[in-house]
């Protein structure tokens, strides 16, 4: 939940505001996650798109999470003219509403692709055989279909909360909440747990799990079975890329919201530690939606055969482009003759 100086307590108005700080790093990160993630994930599913035929449960995870991230990353300009202009809403209700739940559904839904991926990984290094027969394309569709929905569902209550005019100020705000409301406290910390065991504990043990039975197969195996076996680079670097996501994007952002939360009910706290927890907010955000940078990496190093896929696109964009010069040439000629016969 996006949160910024709320009324806690008769000396709120001692602190100095955190304003200028939240604006530029909001107006600056977000800027920077919009360039890379639409580059990243437009790439990446311009050649996921043009390669469908080689399609894979792993290549099917893998489209739905890069749509997930330009859905989300398609928003934040929003965000960043919002605090670029100093905290003043001006595109109405309606894309307040629907920037802030996009960020929440783009939040779950890779966090819920990557532990699809990490399954499936697993059943194909774990259990081989019984994968030909549990893991099919259409399966992982049906799989996909089912972690949008529940994305979207869950996080619906993202949706209640719209713009609103600063009483104060007479200015129309939006991605923070209206005054603090204590009576509001008890939903919104029972709306976050229930967000942080499935949306967050519950798939973090399932990649876990995972994880620790590819490492034990991969350890087991022989030298020479080692050697064989791509799929066991592929499960080394997916591990590395999404422990590294969850770490630096997921973990901080789910932690902090919940000591925030807590927070926020004490009594008596004091205005350094309001300034402290404030800050943290900004940074914790921010480390969430840059996921939707990290997960072109994922693409890239651990994908099915995905640098082989832009190797092939590369080379048939070239033959096409060598058919169309071959094409144009006795064009060319020919026009050059036509012209010269004219002269005589």
């Amino acid at each position: 939940m996006e949160q910024h100086n709320q009324s806690m307590g008769d000396n709120e108005t001692e602190c100095p505001s955190i304003d200028d700080f939240r604006n530029m790093v909001y107006s600056t990160f977000y800027s920077v996650v919009t360039v890379f993630g639409l580059v990243g994930n437009g790439l990446a599913l311009l050649i996921l798109f043009r390669t469908q035929r080689q399609s894979s449960p792993f290549h099917v995870y893998m489209i739905n999470l890069a749509l997930s991230d330009l859905l989300c990353v398609m928003t934040l300009p929003l965000r960043v003219s919002y605090y670029a202009k100093r905290g003043r809403w001006e595109e109405g209700d309606f894309l307040c509403r629907i920037s802030s739940y996009f960020l929440y559904v783009n939040l779950y839904c890779s966090i819920y692709f990557m532990t699809a991926m990490s399954v499936t990984r697993f059943l194909a290094i774990v259990y081989p055989v019984q994968n030909l027969q549990l893991v099919t394309v259409n399966k992982s569709r049906l799989v996909c279909v089912g972690i949008w929905i529940f994305s979207s569902v869950s996080s619906s209550p993202f949706l209640m909360s719209g713009q609103h005019v600063d009483k104060s100020t007479n200015i129309t705000k939006c991605f923070e909440p209206p005054e603090h409301e204590s009576d509001r406290l008890p939903k919104l910390q029972l709306l976050n747990y229930i967000g942080l065991v499935f949306g967050f504990l519950l798939p973090f043990l399932i990649i876990l799990a995972c994880y620790v039975g590819i490492v034990r197969t991969l350890l087991s195996r022989t030298q020479t079975a080692r050697r064989q076996q791509a799929t066991g680079v592929r499960a080394i670097r997916m591990i590395v890329i999404v422990l590294l996501t969850f770490l630096l994007s997921f973990t901080p952002y789910h932690v902090q919201r919940t000591l925030h939360l807590h927070f926020l009910s004490r009594q008596g706290t004091t205005c350094s530690e309001r300034i402290a927890m404030q800050k943290s907010v900004v940074v914790t955000l921010c480390l969430a939606a840059a996921n939707s940078c990290f997960d072109p990496l994922l693409y890239f190093f651990s994908g099915e055969g995905f640098r082989s896929r832009l190797s092939s696109l590369r080379q048939t964009t070239r033959i096409n482009s060598l058919h169309r010069t071959a094409k144009l040439r006795p064009m060319i000629s020919e026009s050059g003759e036509n012209h010269q016969a004219d002269v005589s």
